[in-house]
């Protein structure tokens, strides 16, 4: 019962942080609104029904029974249709919606309120506007990453031996476990123990794991004398790394993948002994690449959003296992951190750790994906000012006329059609998530 309570406790949790990410988003457009004049209708946390609302002054704030975003309702996001065009666009499916979207544009906009319509703003003014919400999720990213990084700090291989190997298996090998006939490893047979510190190899200082994998993989089959520190005690040991196949890693210890995205495996130098983690904490210096390495991340994974949506298909419907670093669901990153929450394996820290780590790649995830140049989402709002500011420009610098604002009611069909193609990813990625679902522990 208390690892189930736990499960429901990290899932609320992550809700929670999410609310608040999303309210934190929406504030990120609502106060660079109210500062520039725009009349603010409506601040909103979900869609669907409404839950709660009050109304403070012009503006509804509220919370509705969908909690899958948020939105603000500024008033003349549109502007009207030039001279005979409204005629021309209102008939037909898809020229109704553009007509559509300039009317409810139009009818929110009260008598005397015209100046304060959102599409009468410098460009300049919408960019800050229409940024402000993935800033305030880039920002809480950051904040979080500091607590995690600083606060918390990071399990890493420390040099103190963990367990000791008993058997040599292939790095491929499915088995975890050795049997009569397997060699035996090394590092056993030279009398390593798990709480052995390495102090050097081969004569060389050691600092950290890496720095003794380097050199035992460099010398297989050949004495290498360590020297470790058991019971506060030196203990001159002499093992004969063997041949064997192992993946590859680069300078930092992580798996070196090839073109297809397979591990690489190497003939390498083995002794058969893992480190112990232990947890560090890190300067404020390492927050912000840690940052540029996740949008990096979530970036890739967008660019490449539709082999990996493939992916997931094929998982859902099919033999295969997910990828754990492709896209999930809320739904899944609600099983992610009920799971972390239910581990009685490690700490309650570790948990906590867990679970900020989860939120911040959240506001990450909601950072890049919102910048996306795509109506409705912030990042098309976004192109279409920048758009409208280089027509204007080439129009000034060849002294035409003012162009006039660029109208992004045209593109109502298109902002359809991501819409359903968001809602047919979301409902896939649930359904995966439910059927088939990450597998990380």
């Amino acid at each position: 019962m208390d690892s189930v309570l736990a499960f429901i406790l990290g899932v609320v949790i992550i809700a929670i942080g999410l609310a608040v990410s999303i309210g934190l988003h929406e504030i990120g457009h609502l106060v660079p609104a109210k500062l520039f004049g725009v009349k603010v209708t409506q601040y909103m946390i979900g869609f669907g029904p409404t839950i709660w609302s009050k109304r403070r002054g012009e503006t509804e704030y509220g919370v509705k029974a969908i909690p899958l975003g948020g939105y603000i309702s500024m008033i003349g996001m549109f502007p009207p249709a030039k001279g005979e065009q409204a005629k021309a666009d209102s008939t037909g499916f898809l020229r109704g919606l553009v007509q559509d979207a300039r009317d409810s544009s139009t009818e929110s906009i009260t008598a005397g309120d015209e100046h304060r319509a959102f599409y009468r703003l410098p460009v300049w003014k919408r960019i800050i506007i229409m940024f402000g919400g993935p800033l305030m999720n880039l920002v809480l990213a950051v904040v979080l990453f500091g607590v995690l990084l600083v606060g918390f700090g990071v399990a890493q291989p420390s040099t103190t031996i963990g367990a000791v190997s008993e058997c040599a298996l292939p790095a491929t090998s499915e088995r975890q476990t050795c049997e009569p006939g397997d060699p035996a490893a090394p590092g056993a047979a030279a009398g390593f123990e798990p709480g052995d510190r390495i102090v050097s190899v081969a004569g060389e200082p050691i600092d950290s794991w890496n720095e003794s994998t380097a050199i035992i993989r460099d010398h297989p089959d050949e004495q290498v004398e360590l020297v470790v520190v058991r019971d506060g005690e030196e203990v001159a040991l002499t093992v004969t790394p063997m041949l064997s196949e192992r993946y590859a890693t680069d300078d930092d210890g992580r798996p070196v993948t090839d073109a297809a995205g397979d591990p690489v495996t190497v003939q390498v130098g083995f002794v058969g002994i893992s480190p112990a983690t232990e947890t560090v904490q890190q300067p404020p210096t390492a927050v912000l690449p840690v940052v540029g390495d996740s949008v990096a991340g979530v970036a890739g994974i967008i660019l490449n959003l539709p082999q990996r949506m493939v992916d997931v298909a094929n998982a859902a419907f099919g033999p295969e296992e997910r990828d754990p670093n492709g896209p999930i669901s809320v739904v899944g990153v609600g099983r992610v951190a009920g799971e972390i929450a239910s581990l009685d394996e490690i700490p309650l820290a570790s948990k906590a750790a867990g679970l900020v780590g989860i939120l911040a790649s959240l506001n990450i995830a909601l950072f890049v994906f919102n910048l996306v140049p795509l109506l409705p989402l912030d990042g098309g709002h976004i192109a279409g000012a920048l758009w409208e500011a280089i027509r204007r420009g080439f129009a000034k610098l060849f002294r035409r006329p003012d162009p006039g604002p660029v109208d992004l009611a045209k593109l109502m069909p298109l902002t359809l059609a991501v819409v359903v193609v968001l809602g047919g990813m979301s409902a896939l990625l649930i359904y995966a998530d439910i059927v088939k679902p990450v597998q990380l522990f």
